[in-house]
């Protein structure tokens, strides 16, 4: 069992890895994003002003669905585009599932599984970052100085 172990850390990367997590939770995120922007976030100002907070606040919907999943999935600004996406989440579970944050589904697993997911994943990413194949990797390696 440990040589199949070591024959297969000999053959996978931790950057495609990376990768392959940065553009699978991000992209997945883009159709909760798309959908609200092509059909609206009126559901989401409901839920912020029944919270007592500002209704320019649901705005920001479409900066953690669309616009920080963008900037992980290119691996730019991937750390603080994570913390972003994580608080998006947050404000979810908050806004529209406080009440079941310990309830079970029909299926068995937790009613807030999905964005729990989610939160869980940016903030992986957020202390991985983005790896070697993204634009921060390839801005770090621009800005370094000759020694």
């Amino acid at each position: 069992m440990m040589s199949c172990e070591n024959k297969l850390a000999c053959s996978l990367n931790e950057d495609i890895g990376k990768l392959i997590l940065r553009l699978s939770i991000a992209g997945l995120m883009l159709f909760h994003g798309f959908a609200k922007l092509f059909n609206g976030i009126d559901g989401i100002k409901f839920l912020v002003t029944q919270a007592g907070l500002p209704e320019f606040i649901a705005y920001g919907v479409y900066f953690g669905e669309i616009v920080f999943p963008i900037l992980i999935i290119f691996g730019l600004f991937t750390r603080i585009s994570s913390f972003f996406f994580a608080l998006t989440m947050v404000f979810a579970i908050f806004l529209a599932h406080s009440a079941d944050i310990f309830t079970l589904g029909k299926t068995g697993g937790p009613v807030i599984e999905l964005p729990l997911i989610y939160l869980l994943v940016s903030v992986s990413i957020m202390f991985i970052g983005a790896g070697k194949y993204s634009l921060d990797a390839k801005c770090t390696k621009c800005n370094k100085l000759p020694n």
